[in-house]
């Protein structure tokens, strides 16, 4: 089993976590550690290696990260699910997207 991924902060990435990406409010999509049996993710891992997809699609649409340690522009924001990190529920929460 691999280690999870981490922000720098040291916070783990999760599903459905609220970040920014240079900037621009986004969440993680999905997050792929290792080999899953998802033809749909383990492409990443065989091409990339572990790492996560951030959807912000005010500009990028979709950008698949890693490594996730070492990107200074993958910051968390907040995440739905509070109670998992006492670390997390000091965090600013995220503000609400826009319809456009």
């Amino acid at each position: 089993m691999s280690m999870p991924l981490k922000y720098q902060s040291g916070i783990d990435v999760r599903k459905g976590d609220r970040v920014t990406y240079h900037g621009e409010p986004g969440e993680i999509e999905f997050v792929v550690e290792e080999l899953a049996g998802d033809p749909g993710t383990d492409w990443f891992v065989h091409e990339f290696g572990p790492g996560v997809m951030v959807l912000e699609p005010k500009v990028f649409g979709r950008v698949y990260v890693s490594p996730v340690e070492d990107d200074e522009h993958l910051v968390f924001v907040s995440s739905t699910r509070e109670a998992d990190c006492p670390a997390r529920n000091s965090m600013v929460d995220f503000p609400p997207a826009e319809n456009a």
